[in-house]
């Protein structure tokens, strides 16, 4: 449902402009600049309950399509993706988002499309939780599992063969490995496989995936999209309207559902992504350059490095780098507990906060080995930081004395 009938093509608006106009109330003398908060459990509703009509908040919610228009708006970006019309150039389909109780809630609406006994292609490297339930999907349901180097895109597309879903995360969760979107995409499509990109570490600015034929794109709101580390929710976004319908009925059914006020404030969240995830991208790209020259610093990992194994590839397809670094430290002479020296600089720090999550206004930091859960192959004294919007200088003496604490 849209809020905003009155406003400029959205193809003639950058996306810094998007995520601030989008989502608004139409314009009236004396009227609201932003949505309010309807907080309606129930609306007045009679006879035969028509597709688009409000009457019971589980199945749709005035509170959430501002947010909804907008981060639709953004994902879509004015332009028609490989999946839009027909070769001679038919109408593109506009993107739909549903917004969702959680990132995780988002994952298992995903998941729900995997029939009994089908196949899903996934990253050896992604968000731990999702991996845990897709383990727990294969063991109920007889899905089979294909990980791959997401990075590798022959080793993906020939994963592709009698698979049903192809997962992706670029850049992944925490290796930061960036896949090859057109390529990975475009030969999911040729093999009849439904495609899901995770695009939280790059939101909407950074890359859109339906634009190189992503089926749906999933969000944790949490993050980036909200902000500030106070609101806990998940998106997907679709040009497919079968598939939409679909995925808004596993939310119905399942209780997915998000609260009035929680979506109000990713919305308000949203107004200042471009200027917070510029400032981050731009402090992570000098952290990490700094970080590599560091003497107590064994590897770093950041996209914007000319050695990073995704630089090209992500200088190629993305617009930044992200706000992610991964980071080892060095090993100390006679010093044989890799693990005890990561967590002595997670200890050390005083303005990073240690904590699990990311894409906030306040830069984090964690070994990510410290959950069980966590992928075998991601090192054990991997550190995964969260570049915050605090000045760059701060950030990078707190980190410095941290990795030189003796």
């Amino acid at each position: 449902m849209s809020t905003t009938p009155e406003h400029p093509e959205r193809s003639a608006l950058s996306p810094a402009t998007i995520v601030v106009s989008a989502g608004r109330p139409a314009r009236a003398q004396g009227g609201h600049i932003n949505p309010s908060v309807p907080m309606n459990s129930t609306y007045v509703s009679r006879g035969v309950v028509t597709p688009d009509e409000l009457s019971y908040a589980r199945g749709d919610n005035d509170a959430w399509h501002p947010f909804e228009e907008a981060l639709a708006a953004l994902e879509d970006g004015g332009t028609a993706g490989p999946a839009d019309g027909d070769a001679a150039g038919g109408a593109q389909q506009p993107a739909e988002a549903l917004v969702f109780s959680s990132g995780m809630a988002a994952v298992a609406a995903v998941f729900s499309l995997l029939p009994d006994g089908g196949t899903l292609v996934l990253p050896r490297h992604a968000y731990q939780a999702g991996m845990v339930l897709a383990r727990q999907i294969s063991e109920r349901h007889g899905v089979t599992l294909r990980y791959v180097d997401i990075a590798d895109t022959d080793a993906v597309v020939a994963a592709l063969d009698g698979a049903d879903l192809l997962l992706v995360e670029s850049p992944t969760n925490p290796m930061l490995e960036v896949a090859d979107l057109p390529a990975v995409l475009g030969a999911a499509r040729a093999a009849g496989v439904r495609s899901v990109v995770d695009n939280t570490f790059a939101t909407p600015l950074g890359q859109r995936p339906l634009e190189h034929g992503a089926d749906v794109v999933l969000h944790s709101v949490t993050k980036y999209l909200a902000g500030h580390s106070d609101v806990v929710l998940g998106a997907l976004v679709t040009r497919d309207a079968d598939l939409a319908a679909t995925l808004r009925e596993h939310r119905t059914l399942h209780g997915a559902i998000a609260g009035p006020f929680e979506v109000w404030l990713a919305l308000r969240g949203l107004r200042t992504l471009a200027l917070r995830f510029e400032r981050a991208q731009a402090s992570a790209a000098e952290l990490a350059r700094r970080l590599a020259e560091h003497p107590e610093v064994a590897e770093v990992r950041h996209p914007s490095l000319p050695g990073d194994p995704g630089h090209a590839r992500a200088k190629a397809q993305m617009n930044g780098f992200g706000a992610i670094i991964g980071v080892r430290p060095k090993a100390r002479a006679g010093a044989a507990d890799p693990v005890g020296r990561a967590d002595a600089v997670v200890d050390a720090v005083r303005l990073w906060l240690p904590a699990t999550s990311l894409g906030g206004v306040e830069s984090m930091l964690e070994r990510r080995r410290r959950w069980g859960t966590e992928a075998q192959t991601v090192p054990e004294d991997l550190l995964r930081l969260s570049v915050g919007i605090e000045d760059v200088e701060d950030l990078w003496s707190d980190l410095d004395q941290a990795l030189r604490t003796p």
